[in-house]
């Protein structure tokens, strides 16, 4: 047919591919059928263990109920696990806390009196000097130069000095012969009088230089250590102004802290007393002590910015512990509270009663008791009124408290003590008058966990507890049971 004829056969043409599409769509339906199929019979097949597994690890009500009724389950509706103290009576040293700074009693800036350049270093960066120790040597020359210049002058106005000495006693002899006038004595006289200015005026010259030829040479003017060098050797050094090294005091060193100024009357009143008060510094972080020295003086003025009072101590320092420019924490003994009643500071709570502890009662209970607080030291506190020695206060699970409220005490009662031959497990303790019988497990119910009577058959003992199952639980008797039923 041709192939420009109007007619065509289309529909000829698409029929064998819409089969060859049908067959494809039954074939993946097909495949889709057999891989569900195997995924059933695959999850049919695992079902039945895992609903053992899960039955096996699921707790059994019985024994739940059981730890409801003890009060150690997870009903949560036991007493509540205290931790105590007991008052006690002791000294309380009365310390004052202060933020402070390491400060030398000395700190020298070594500079040069006289200008020249530096020829000769005489220390070690670092090193302990003693005052009048050689440091650094300036070029000297020029002030010798100098030094003989003028006494050159002083020999010269010496001789005029001389001369006109002996002209004025000549003109004294004239002048009683009424040789000549006494003007002409009294010229000379003045004359003699000016050499004589002159003669001091060259002997200072040369003094002068003699001293600063000796200022040519730098010695230490305390015993300290130096710091870095600030100049090195072959430089110009300028009079008064180029510094050389630093040189600090470290024995004895002092620290400066401060006080409020509300505790400025008690210190006074022990220094008019005639009291030593020592004084310790801590580190930045307050816990480790560097060194121990005593109160030197308080300062003439309170500081009405911070309201605060300076306050000087000193340490001997003989292991170089402290160090200029330190930050510590100084804490100053000013008395000791003799015989008061001491509690733990973590007992002592703040709240709508005030200040108040817990006190346990003889009977497990806990009351609120307001109490009247003193002195502290940050872990002990003293306790001026509510509480008497050997009273017992809860320190730790104060949380969850209120008046009233019957606790358990944790960390060994005094009346909950072991049997002979028995140990009380960690955290558990018997009621008083009420031991735990030996061989008996802890959650067995009445009557259950007892051993039956007379020997036990061969073979026959406790099967190993499966996972999750706990001891005392139903899945031991009946396994017992049929052991016992079988000899």
């Amino acid at each position: 047919m041709n192939e420009l004829s109007p007619i065509r056969t289309d529909d000829a043409v698409e029929t064998p591919p819409r089969r060859r599409r049908g067959r494809a769509w039954l074939f993946w339906l097909f495949a889709l059928l057999v891989v569900g199929g195997a995924g059933a019979w695959a999850y049919r097949g695992s079902l039945p263990d895992l609903v053992r597994l899960t039955a096996r690890e699921a707790p059994k009500p019985e024994a739940g109920r059981r730890g409801s009724r003890r009060g150690g389950g997870g009903g949560g509706e036991g007493p509540q696990a205290v931790g105590v103290a007991t008052v006690t009576r002791g000294d309380m040293p009365v310390v004052l806390s202060g933020l402070g700074t390491v400060t030398p009693l000395a700190t020298v800036t070594v500079r040069s009196q006289v200008s020249g350049y530096l020829t000769q270093i005489g220390f070690r960066e670092g090193q302990t000097v003693r005052q009048g120790d050689f440091l650094a040597q300036i070029d000297v020359r020029p002030y010798e130069a100098l030094l003989a210049q003028f006494q050159g002058q002083l020999l010269r106005d010496q001789a005029l000095l001389q001369n006109a000495r002996l002209d004025l006693v000549r003109y004294q002899t004239l002048n009683r012969q009424d040789s000549i006038s006494k003007q002409n004595v009294d010229t000379q006289a003045a004359t003699v009088k000016q050499y004589e200015g002159v003669v001091a005026s060259d002997q200072a010259q040369i003094d002068q230089q003699k001293l600063n030829i000796q200022y040519g040479r730098i010695t230490s003017p305390v015993e300290g250590r130096v710091g870095l060098r600030q100049i090195d050797q072959g430089n110009y050094v300028t009079a008064a102004s180029t510094s050389i090294v630093v040189v600090t005091q470290l024995h004895p060193i002092s620290v400066v802290f401060t006080l409020p100024e509300d505790v400025l009357a008690r210190v006074m009143d022990r220094l008019r007393a005639g009291a030593t008060l020592p004084v310790r510094v801590f580190d930045r972080s307050d816990t480790t002590e560097i060194a121990g020295g005593s109160l030197d003086t308080v300062d003439n003025q309170i500081d009405v910015t911070t309201g605060t009072v300076k306050l000087r101590a000193l340490f001997q320092n003989q292991d170089d512990k402290l160090f200029p420019n330190q930050f510590v924490n100084a804490r100053l003994d000013v008395d000791t509270v003799r015989g008061a009643a001491i509690v733990p500071a973590a007992a002592v709570l703040r709240g709508t009663p005030g200040t108040y502890v817990y006190l346990l009662s003889e009977d497990d209970k806990v009351t609120v008791r307001p109490i009247t607080i003193g002195e502290t030291d940050g872990t002990r506190t003293v306790v001026a009124k509510g509480l008497a020695v050997g009273d017992r206060v809860v320190v730790d699970g104060t949380d969850r408290l209120r008046d009233g409220a019957p606790v358990r005490v944790t960390g060994g009662r005094p009346e909950a003590k072991a049997a002979p031959g028995q140990e009380v497990a960690p955290g558990q303790e018997a009621a008083p008058g009420q031991p735990a019988a030996p061989g008996r497990e802890a959650d067995a119910g009445p009557g259950e966990g007892a051993p039956a009577a007379g020997p036990a058959p061969a073979g026959a003992g406790p099967r190993p507890r499966r996972d999750g199952e706990r001891p005392g639980q139903d899945g031991e008797r009946p396994h017992r049971r049929r052991q016992n039923q079988n000899p």
